[in-house]
Parts: C-alpha cells; sequence; structure tokens
C-alpha cells in the first residue's frame, strides 16, 4: 500500500491505491466488506459449532442416559454420548435435522455396535492371551497394537460370509496352509482359495 498527495484547489488530499487492484481511494467513504471465502466457510463453521452446542445442551442428558440403558455402565455410556456429539460435529447437513432425538439415536447406535463388536474382539484376544506361558505374553504397547489391528480387520470384513472370515483368519493369525484351513473348515482346497481372495480384496484395499 502507498500513499501520495494530489494539491488541486489549493488544499491537499489523500489518495491511497491499492497495489493490486486500480481503485483510489479520495477521504472517507461507505465502507464496504468482502467476506472472502476462507471467511464465509469460518463463518458457517461457527454456525455448525453453534448448533451442535444447542443440540448438546438440550439433549446430551437424555442421550446419555439412553445409552445407560444399552451399555448398563455410565462410564462407557458418557464416553459414547461425547463420541456421538464429536461424530455429529464433522456431519454435514446439521441444519436439516427435523428430528433431533431420532438423529442422535441413529448415530449413537452405529457407535454402540462398534463398541460391542470392540469389546468382544478384545475379550477373545484377552481369553487367547490367557493360554500364553507368562514369559511369551506380549507387553501392553504391543497388546494395545494387535487389538487395534484385529478391530481394523473385523471392520475391513464386514458382510463378509463367516466361512471366509474364518479362512482368512486362519491364514493371517494361526499360520495355516490352504488344505489345512480346507480340513479345518470340512470345504475343498478350490472353496478355501476363493474365501482368501475375496477377504484379501477386502482387507488390504478397501478404505
Amino acid at each position: 500500500m502507498r500513499w501520495s498527495a494530489l494539491s488541486s484547489s489549493g488544499s491537499l488530499r489523500r489518495r491511497r491505491y491499492n497495489e493490486n487492484s486500480s481503485y483510489l481511494y479520495r477521504g472517507p467513504s461507505p465502507l464496504r466488506i468482502r467476506v472472502p471465502p476462507s471467511s464465509a466457510a469460518s463463518i458457517a463453521q461457527s454456525a455448525s459449532h453453534q448448533q451442535v452446542e444447542t443440540l448438546y445442551a438440550n439433549h446430551h442428558g437424555w442421550l446419555q442416559g439412553w445409552l445407560r440403558k444399552k451399555l448398563g455402565n455410565a462410564f462407557d455410556a458418557a464416553d459414547l454420548a461425547q463420541d456421538t456429539f464429536l461424530r455429529v460435529m464433522r456431519a454435514p447437513g446439521l441444519d436439516r435435522v427435523e428430528e433431533p432425538r431420532a438423529y442422535l439415536t441413529t448415530v449413537a447406535r452405529n457407535l454402540l455396535i462398534n463398541h460391542v463388536r470392540r469389546r468382544a474382539i478384545e475379550q477373545a484376544y484377552l481369553d487367547a492371551l490367557a493360554l500364553l506361558p507368562e514369559p511369551m505374553a506380549p507387553a501392553p504397547e504391543v497388546r494395545l497394537m494387535v487389538l487395534e489391528t484385529l478391530v481394523e480387520i473385523d471392520r475391513r470384513l464386514l458382510g463378509l460370509p463367516v466361512q471366509a472370515k474364518q479362512a482368512f483368519l486362519l491364514a493371517q493369525l494361526e499360520g495355516l496352509g490352504q488344505a489345512e484351513i480346507a480340513a479345518e473348515l470340512g470345504i475343498s482346497v478350490s472353496t478355501v482359495k476363493r474365501h482368501l481372495a475375496k477377504a484379501a480384496m477386502r482387507c488390504f484395499f478397501s478404505e
């Protein structure tokens, strides 16, 4: 930005030139504000946050009670209620929600299903660890890493036939060969190959 002075009728008037435009400033004038796209996005985001805050204030207590009845556990219910509102905060179209509690229960129910599945996987993993001799037990950080991997594998294999999941897990976790998996599951080797190919595609190439 630079300033210059112009003497026209014995008085000095300041003129300001914007280096990036031809706009000429000649003293006081009405203020015009153009909101840049980034600011417009920020305003929209602020409005969304305000909607979430209102939703939280009006329905958080009810949602936590609903989850507590489902789980029988106040601590897990509190965690899932918070996770529900975090998920809602990232979801588009909040301004179009007509039935807030129905919407919240839909989001919370999906999180609840994931929570129950994770707990089942965790318990199965802990049961398997209990069979290991103590010197072979993994360190806590390794346990957590393995658990997270198992949960992610389970998520990616959702929708596959049970037998396909079993074949994949026997191959990946137990290290069994195709013939051994076939004998374990009572199916043909060619069926095992199909199951493993389908599970591998789902597990390694899905997001």
